[in-house]
């Protein structure tokens, strides 16, 4: 009997356990934490629950349960403020957490301990840490996107914890301050289909074992990373790939045509070399972007429906399936071979190796005569190719680490007469030239004397010896043979003629200063004005280039520099191009009021023309304006634009410091500033601009700032970017200018504390109240100018109604609204609903760039993918030479210039810098008086 009442309350339990199951008693820890999250919120009512229990009967919304246990959040997109609770990891049967697109915000709780999570979705948010044991123990993870969350701005770094998830298929930490080196151990998880790591830190090479992973979606871009792509072509399971905005070098693998399920390669906004592989053709692309790389040779034609994006690149001709020119294609094999170093490959531009005046390139009459590249480092062996160029002369590659054996058919360059190949590392056998070919070969340790294929053995008829050698040697090193009889006394009647030349040519020089100086002395000519510039950066002279008033010039070595330097003229300094004031006030006419330009903060700035019709552009700093603050602004431009070069930011052409005088000289940009064509082109009786050349010229801008901030060798802040500061070239195609106010980013895209400049209207919210800068501001200021660019309106104007003052507030108030933001667009564009559909993305891109939180801004290489498909594809006038910028400074400035000019043709004319204030608004209401408009720049 004493069992029975046992019995009975064990009964009488089952019943209250049958009760509390049936009437949906959600366990205490559960609806504990689930409470502190409602308490936590500042917006609790978005939830709607009630005073009920949790898993109900009814349930609360958005909460799913099973066995009295929540096994489901799903809040995603209700708009919610606030913290999660830390103890979050409690809800130790939740499968599938939803909290993605809301303003979640603090520190994520650890999720250790969650085994039985699958899919976590915590993207969009406001998350502003993640604690390091966040990844322990998720054994049954399938899926956890982190996006867009502010995590740890300092950075993190992905724990090796995560590869203990054998499911884990997707990972998506777009744009969350994870970086390092990117992990091996991602490659080795057998589930892992989908990884995205875009807009983050990570450095250094993709991991060889990514070779072997199952990935389909792999999404690195806007990284840091570097080194080759060949990796990518044993990624057979890939579908997309985006490795843009890296710094990634090397040439595209032929190998990626085994991806045969690939149908989106964005390989943009990188350093690739090289020709397009063919392969890529046969492969179900639908989207391919490679532009903005060095890559040259011809156009593949591509399916009909594949979308092709490749300006900005080195190819021969522009047009697709149309084979380079002979001479371009041998060249192009030699530059295979080895290995396209970059600094041919980014200037061996264009379909005419002449015309284009190629580095280390000389030709006669359109025919390559000479390749001349010694001490370049080259790698790789010599090219058959070269063989094809049947007008070669001299071949010069002495001083290089190349390696192999000479090609049998550089024998058939009848027209050869140097080959110069010192100091490589060269192997036997070596071919048998002809007599008339001056061979050398010295310090070509393995091409040994006296064994059998040795060009030193006996009998040999090239010489092994230094070009300079002496012809009387007697060693077998020193010997220069060309096997004929009596070659002793030609040579020595040859070095006779060559003595009797020197002699003559001293005398003439020496007559031609006596001359010059006797003009001098009686007045009849003027010193000469002096251009230096450097010729080589390896080379150990500067060469410096007297031009006179006739354009004939004469040239000494830095060595003879003191004889000029002592007349009052200028030195190369520092690598930047000196210009003689003298030159500057003759092509101004000593600065007169009709060349006038503009006037800014700096100075005014005037256009200059040289005799031959060359135009450029002469900013002068005023001798007002010469403090400490205006002398910074004027070095700093002279150093950023020292450093970077990139089609879309103004080319400095040199400078000028004598006395009080401090003058830059610029290309010069004939439609002058944006602003005078969006806010002055009725007073000025313009042409309004279509919405094409808007486009154009926000992507061109976009452009320019992605090279500032990311793909230059150091980061820059502009902090003054506006519309006055965009200039505009014969064709409307933009560039950023006046770098007075450029900072160095600092390291890991953090801010830095600083003096505030700038203009009002274009300031970032946390620049112009804590006066900290990162690269943030300049894409906020860019969201101005798109806003600009729709509307037609300044982005800041006291005569406007209060509302509408300010363009950022209000545009943010109206651009969601169709109706509203179509009665805003500047009536000059004449919307249809085509144009609208892309209005609208520029509004939604302005928007996200002007975000009052600068962690919640993107990138400019996120611009530049909103607004490249959105661009009609350009197509240069000739071919492909707009794409280069380079300058030639192995000439004197009127001669560079001109040159520049005829290899731009009429895409990149020399450019007008208009008035730096003219959209800088009064100061607004509400800022200290103590800021003045000058201070602003």
């Amino acid at each position: 009997m004493g069992g029975l009442p046992a019995k009975l309350l064990l009964f009488f339990l089952l019943i209250i356990r049958f009760y509390s199951v049936a009437l949906g008693l959600t366990d205490a820890s559960d609806a504990a934490i689930l409470d502190d999250f409602r308490k936590g919120l500042k917006n609790p009512e978005l939830l709607e629950w009630g005073d009920n229990d949790p898993c109900g009967p009814p349930a609360w919304r958005y909460v799913f349960c099973e066995n009295n246990r929540v096994t489901q959040l799903q809040v995603k997109n209700l708009g919610l403020i606030g913290p999660l609770p830390q103890n979050f990891n409690k809800l130790s049967k939740l499968i599938n957490l939803g909290m993605q697109h809301n303003s979640l915000n603090g520190k994520l709780p650890s999720f250790s301990g969650l085994s039985e999570l699958q899919y976590a979705y915590l993207g969009n948010n406001n998350f502003d840490t993640i604690p390091s044991d966040f990844f322990n123990g998720l054994d049954k993870l399938q899926v956890i996107s982190l996006e867009y969350n502010p995590l740890n701005k300092s950075g993190w770094t992905l724990p090796p914890v995560l590869k203990n998830s054998p499911q884990l298929e997707n990972l998506s930490l777009i744009n969350t301050n994870v970086g390092g080196p990117l992990p091996e151990f991602l490659g080795e998880m057998p589930s892992l289909t989908a990884l995205k790591l875009s807009y983050n830190n990570f450095t250094g090479q993709i991991p060889t074992n990514y070779g072997t992973s199952s990935f389909q979606i792999l999404w690195l871009n806007n990284n840091g990373l570097t080194g080759p792509i060949d990796v990518v072509g044993s990624m057979f399971s890939l579908k997309q790939l985006w490795l843009n905005a890296n710094q990634f070098t090397g040439v595209i693998p032929a190998s990626i045509g085994n991806c045969s399920s690939l149908s989106v390669l964005w390989l943009n906004n990188n350093q690739l070399v090289g020709t397009i592989p063919l392969e890529l053709t046969s492969l179900p692309l639908q989207d391919l972007k490679l532009d903005s790389n060095m890559l040259m040779g011809s156009i593949p034609t591509f399916p009909e429906g594949v979308n092709v994006t490749l300006s900005s690149n080195s190819f021969c001709l522009s047009e697709p399936g149309i084979a380079c020119s002979p001479q371009v294609t041998a060249l192009l094999g030699f530059l295979s071979d080895v290995n396209y170093p970059v600094t041919l490959a980014d200037s061996w531009v264009g379909n005419d190796p002449c015309a284009n005046n190629w580095l280390g390139v000389v030709c006669k009459k359109q025919k390559v005569t000479t390749i001349s590249l010694p001490g370049r480092g080259f790698n790789g062996t010599l090219s058959p190719s070269l063989g094809d160029l049947y007008s070669l002369e001299n071949i010069n590659l002495a001083g290089n680490n190349l390696s192999g054996v000479i090609p049998d058919n550089y024998t058939q360059l009848k027209s050869l007469k140097q080959l110069n190949l010192q100091d490589n590392n060269l192997q036997p056998p070596v071919p048998k030239f002809s007599t008339a070919v001056l061979l050398a070969l010295d310090g070509n340790k393995l091409l040994i004397a006296g064994g059998p294929e040795s060009p030193l053995s006996p009998g040999s008829s090239r010489s092994p010896s230094s070009l300079n050698s002496s012809p009387d040697a007697g060693t077998p090193g020193g010997t220069s043979h060309r096997g004929s009889s009596g070659q002793g006394n030609k040579r020595a009647w040859k070095l006779w003629v060559i003595m009797a030349s020197v002699l003559v040519l001293f005398l003439l020089l020496l007559i031609s200063v006596w001359y010059i100086f006797r003009k001098k002395k009686k007045g009849i000519i003027a010193v000469p004005p002096v251009v230096v510039h450097p010729r080589e950066p390896s080379d150990s002279d500067v060469k410096i280039v007297i031009a006179d008033r006739t354009n004939q010039s004469t040239s000494v070595t830095a060595s003879d520099s003191h004889s000029i330097g002592s007349s009052g003229t200028h030195v190369f300094e520092s690598g930047n191009l000196v210009i003689s004031v003298q030159v500057l006030r003759k092509v101004t006419d000593n600065f007169a009021s009709h060349n006038e330009l503009g006037r800014g903060g700096f100075g005014t700035v005037y256009k200059g023309e040289f005799e031959d019709g060359t135009l450029i552009a002469v900013k002068r700093m005023e001798s007002c304006v010469i403090t400490n603050k205006a002398l910074d602004e004027f070095q700093s431009e002279i150093a950023v634009l020292s450093k970077v070069r990139h089609r879309h930011l103004v080319s400095l052409l040199g400078y000028s410091i004598e006395g009080n005088e401090r003058l830059l000289v610029y290309e010069y940009m004939p439609q002058g500033a944006l602003s005078k064509h969006l806010f002055q082109w009725k007073k000025l009786n313009l042409e309004p601009l279509s919405w094409k050349r808007r486009l154009n010229i926000a992507l061109d801008v976009a452009r320019g700032m992605e090279y500032l901030h990311s793909l230059a060798q150091q980061s820059f802040i502009h902090r003054d970017l506006k519309s006055a500061n965009i200039l505009l070239g014969d064709n409307f195609r933009a560039k950023v200018s006046d770098f007075g106010l450029v900072k160095l980013a600092p390291d890991g895209k953090q801010s830095v504390a600083t003096r505030l400049a700038g203009t009002f209207g274009y300031l970032a919210p946390e620049y112009a109240v804590t006066g900290k800068v990162s690269t943030k501001v300049d894409v906020f200021s860019f969201g101005v100018v798109l806003m600009e660019l729709v509307t037609g309106l300044t982005a800041l104007d006291e005569d406007r109604p209060e509302e509408s003052r300010y363009l950022v507030e209000w545009f943010w108030r109206i651009k969601s609204n169709k109706e509203k933001l179509m009665s805003t667009v500047d009536q000059s564009l004449g919307v249809n609903e085509e144009t609208f559909e892309s209005i609208a993305i520029i509004a939604e891109l302005a928007g996200h760039c002007t975000a009052r939180d600068p962690n919640q801004r993107p990138d400019m290489g996120h611009a530049v993918s909103v607004l490249s498909p959105l661009v009609e594809k350009w197509k240069p006038m000739y071919n492909d030479q707009e794409e280069y910028m380079g300058i030639d400074c192995s000439q004197p400035l009127c001669q560079m210039v001109k040159a520049w000019q005829a290899t731009d043709s009429a895409e990149y004319n020399l450019s007008s810098i208009d008035d730096s204030r003219g959209s800088i608004p009064p100061v607004p209401t509400g800022f200290a008086e103590s800021f003045a408009s000058n201070d602003a720049r």
